[in-house]
């Protein structure tokens, strides 16, 4: 509000010689003072609005065949990889599963080759905000290799393996080799103090390794078996077979810990000033025969307007209105004594 406005709003001239009374002087005195009221309760305080919880989701796999295997022909013209997985899933997700038949062109005379046949072969992973799992399960199961279609290259009664991971606990991993194990055709005695090597004369040589487990501050992984393959069954066209074979894998990853909420922030009330109060929270602004001008702490802690300029600008305005009027109406007074 300009100047000029301000004095129509308080129904006051603001031109020529214009004697203010004392009840004239008092409303404009009073409205005045309710202007840093109006600013005060124009501003209200804003709370600090909560930070919702968050958080990173955690990982689970798990799988219950994995082959890597490189089948060379009998005059090495020929190298035909062998790169099967059953049943690998990824939270959230499960699979199920009894038999598998990969084709490989060329071997055993374009035959297809039943890699795994087993009763059961089952793999679950699940995620949620706090948890994540996986597990894999494998049971009476015969797993092949091309160039050996009566002897299993390796037979389990049961397998099985799980990772879980928990926040606010230590991974966990675990693997369990159940019953009878057999390599190529001959059952064996695992041992966790390292890989059980098996070798049968004119077919070849597997080595196993027995119920790998890992964990670390966040992961964990388990393996029930690994086995390193080198076959050369001299039959069939296939002269040799290497790589790698791995039965019920299981892997997690922890979820990271949701952030806490945060609580809203309680407005800090307005600073007080000496002086009567009218409601606590305003203080009012009373006048002087100095003409001194409040000091106004109150408006200062809750901070200002784009209307403050004007505001004291009518103020200063009716300060000297008031005091060329008192004047003027000595000097009219004395003239008349």
């Amino acid at each position: 509000m300009s100047p000029m406005g301000l004095c129509r709003w308080l129904h006051v001239s603001c031109g020529g010689s214009t004697i203010l009374n004392s009840n004239t002087f008092r409303l404009a005195a009073l409205a005045l003072a309710a202007g840093p009221v109006a600013l005060l309760a124009a501003v209200p305080a804003q709370a600090a609005p909560a930070t919702p919880a968050t958080g990173g989701e955690g990982r689970a796999s798990a799988v219950v065949l994995r082959t890597g295997l490189d089948v060379s022909l009998l005059d090495k013209s020929v190298q035909v990889p062998l790169k099967v997985t059953l049943n690998e899933v990824q939270a959230p997700a499960s699979a199920e599963k009894t038999a598998l038949t990969v084709d490989v062109d060329g071997v055993e005379g374009g035959a297809p080759v039943s890699i795994l046949r087993a009763d059961v072969a089952t793999a679950n992973a699940t995620v949620d905000a706090h948890r994540a799992e996986g597990r894999s399960n494998l049971a009476k199961a015969r797993i092949h290799v091309p160039g050996l279609p009566v002897l299993s290259l390796v037979e389990v009664e049961k397998v099985t393996s799980e990772a879980v991971c928990e926040t606010g606990r230590k991974p966990v991993a675990a693997s369990n080799v159940l019953g009878h194990v057999a390599v190529l055709g001959k059952k064996v005695t695992l041992s966790a103090g390292g890989p059980t090597r098996v070798a049968v004369p004119g077919v070849g040589e597997v080595s196993l390794d027995l119920s790998r487990t890992v964990t670390t501050e966040r992961t964990a992984a388990a393996t029930a078996l690994r086995l390193k393959v080198s076959v050369n069954p001299l039959n069939l066209n296939v002269a040799e077979v290497e790589g790698e074979v791995t039965l019920a894998e299981a892997t997690c990853e922890t979820p990271k810990a949701p952030k806490p909420s945060e609580e809203p922030k309680t407005p800090e009330e307005p600073g007080s000033a000496d002086g009567g109060s009218t409601g606590g929270d305003v203080k009012t602004q009373t006048g002087s025969d100095t003409g001194t001008a409040p000091t106004g702490a109150s408006l200062a802690e809750t901070g200002g307007s784009s209307t403050t300029p004007y505001i004291a600008g009518g103020a200063a305005l009716l300060l000297a209105v008031g005091a060329g009027a008192t004047v003027l109406a000595r000097r009219r007074s004395g003239s008349r004594g």
